[in-house]
């Protein structure tokens, strides 16, 4: 990996679980592992990326600690719809570039966004996306191939419409 790529998912990380998403120890030592590899310089990464098994309640501490020396903390909207909105816009711009599954960005837009926003219009292309692709069968006229690519598309027409949505809430 290099410098770039790590930063990359060291961002991703610390979004993940602002937005509530579990990331377990093991996960946060190998990120940090990974940086140390890559070059990335912090007081705190040696030691994330050297703890011990035993060690592992420390690694989400010290991750944190890591991400403020390397000035990646994100916080979320402290608002809850906001937050929600931000992670909605975070999943589909990762649905676009090609970084998350459509299949797996369209499920968590539908069953952890969607549904605490009360299906609003604009996460409508998704949430369609997302019925189609857990629904898929072979006798389906459409292929899956075709489904993710509407998904990727669904994800990028969202994201062109901006975060005008949030506005009117």
């Amino acid at each position: 990996m290099t410098r770039d790529d790590v930063l990359k998912q060291l961002s991703h990380i610390v979004r993940e679980r602002a937005f509530g998403r579990h990331v377990g120890s093991d996960r946060l030592i190998q990120a940090g592992l990974d940086a140390l590899i890559a070059g990335v310089e912090s007081p705190s990464l040696a030691m994330l990326a050297g703890l011990l098994r035993s060690e592992e309640p420390e690694a989400p501490a010290l991750f944190d600690q890591v991400l403020e020396e390397l000035g990646l903390l994100f916080h979320p909207p402290a608002d809850p719809r906001a937050a929600k909105w931000a992670m909605a816009y975070w999943v589909a711009g990762q649905i676009a570039d090609g970084s998350l599954e459509p299949a797996v960005g369209t499920h968590l837009i539908r069953a952890d966004i969607a549904y605490d926003l009360g299906y609003p219009i604009e996460l409508e292309p998704l949430v369609h996306c997302a019925h189609n692709l857990e629904g898929c069968e072979e006798s389906w006229a459409v292929s899956v191939e075709e489904l993710n690519r509407e998904a990727v598309d669904a994800a990028k027409q969202f994201l062109s419409e901006g975060p005008a949505a949030e506005a009117g809430d």
